[in-house]
């Protein structure tokens, strides 16, 4: 089958649904006049962002087609929405400097969707399997193990990054305050309080001088911890509501809508 052919078949899997359809096509309309800004600005690194966020809404489609799956709408719309907040908002636009707590959003819902993913693979683990029975438990607490994972190895990759190629995706904060054993005099591993930081200055080796007015520049850490505690909340909320489905009220018009399930 050829490639055109077969971005036709994927595109005709997203006409099944009126509303994720509508969704699909404006934002994709979006992401390629977003593509053709960059490209008449120059801005080949957007550009490519551009492209792979083309790619990625085809990734739901794909997976129904190949996998036999049925991903609810309501589900589809939240991932394209996820796709364009993160990489063209949030990369191309600048939303995560421009608006105080878009990275906190993107974490959350992340965490969110993560949680739902676990879910839906156990589920249907879980149905497809004379051999296997799990409880419900058992499914909420792999779901959520899931979405705590996938946010600990998002860390480590924006960790690498940020080593090797000085991306800067772990976002910096301004303390003012922090305790250190390294400005123990007597070197005994006493935390020494630093307070009212008002003002660091950096020097480096060739001679260049940076001021950081406000506070100390912390690199990474406090952000870190931010995104984890962010998605382990978006991943509690939907175990609590995968939880009580499978538990009390056997349906839920909630995990209905977020709920992966195999193609009838």
């Amino acid at each position: 089958m050829k490639l055109t052919d077969y971005r036709k078949q994927l595109i005709e899997s997203y006409k099944e649904n009126h509303t994720a359809f509508v969704i699909f096509t404006i934002l994709r309309v979006l992401v390629i006049l977003t593509l053709i800004r960059c490209i008449i600005t120059g801005n080949y690194q957007s550009a490519m962002l551009c492209v792979l966020s083309l790619l990625l809404f085809f990734i739901p489609a794909l997976i129904q087609d190949k996998m036999k799956l049925t991903i609810p709408p309501v589900f589809q719309v939240i991932i394209f929405g996820f796709i364009f907040a993160a990489e063209i908002l949030g990369e191309v636009n600048h939303y995560y400097v421009r608006i105080p707590g878009w990275d906190t959003m993107l974490h959350t819902m992340n965490g969110f969707l993560c949680a739902a993913v676990g879910f839906s693979l156990v589920y249907l683990l879980n149905r497809g399997s004379k051999n296997v029975n799990l409880s419900p438990f058992y499914l909420t607490l792999v779901a959520f193990c899931f979405s705590m994972t996938v946010g600990v190895v998002w860390e480590f990759f924006e960790f690498t990054m940020d080593q090797f190629f000085f991306l800067d995706m772990q976002k910096d904060f301004i303390v003012q305050e922090f305790g250190s054993v390294t400005l123990d005099p007597a070197n005994m591993g006493t935390p020494i309080d630093v307070a009212g930081i008002t003002e660091t200055v950096i020097h480096t080796a060739s001679g260049e001088t940076y001021t950081v007015n406000g506070g100390y520049l912390d690199i990474g850490i406090l952000d870190t911890m931010k995104d984890l505690l962010v998605n382990l909340l978006g991943a509690v909320v939907f175990s609590a509501i995968g939880y009580s489905t499978l538990k009390f009220s056997k349906s839920s018009k909630i995990a209905d809508n977020l709920i992966i399930k195999p193609k009838d």
